[in-house]
């Protein structure tokens, strides 16, 4: 296997983590948010937090690594109209992901506390799930549109 293949396939890799990972996140954690079971939000909640620092994190710094050492050993200069829009889109989906980390957090915690306490959910939460399972909606379909970018590579005329 050559180098640019196993940059290949790190790239790939990253990408299905990213998307497989955050879907699989906003999967479970409007499926414990249903419920309304504080203690069941409150553990799911803490899974998702773990999945996030692992897998999503790792993922968002190994991604525009391997992008640009993939670019670099293709030849595509990264003033390429397709690499420019998807790391565009990259920095996009940071900005609703930056503050999703910290709102599963607080949701965490504050299930937590609700479950310790024999108490509903609180208004917070309520209000902090609104605004996490809003801001998944642009990340989420900015990843999709960075892979049909990698994909398709179109022709981008940016310059």
């Amino acid at each position: 296997m050559e180098y640019v293949d196993i940059l290949r396939w790190l790239h790939v890799i990253g990408a299905c983590v990213l998307l497989g990972t955050g879907a699989g996140i906003a999967f479970f954690m409007l499926m414990a948010h249903r419920t309304g079971q504080a203690a069941l939000v409150a553990h799911t909640a803490s899974v998702v937090v773990v999945a996030d620092t692992v897998f999503t994190a790792t993922a968002a710094i190994v991604q525009p690594i391997t992008g640009v050492l993939l670019a670099r050993e293709t030849g595509w200069p990264l003033s390429e109209g397709w690499i420019v829009l998807s790391l565009g889109l990259y920095v996009f989906t940071g900005l609703f992901w930056l503050p999703v980390v910290w709102i599963q957090i607080r949701l965490r915690d504050l299930a937590k506390e609700a479950a310790a306490s024999g108490q509903a959910l609180p208004a917070d939460y309520n209000r902090l799930f609104g605004v996490w399972f809003a801001c998944g909606f642009p990340a989420f379909f900015a990843v999709m549109g960075i892979v049909w970018l990698m994909l398709v590579r179109p022709p981008i005329a940016l310059f």
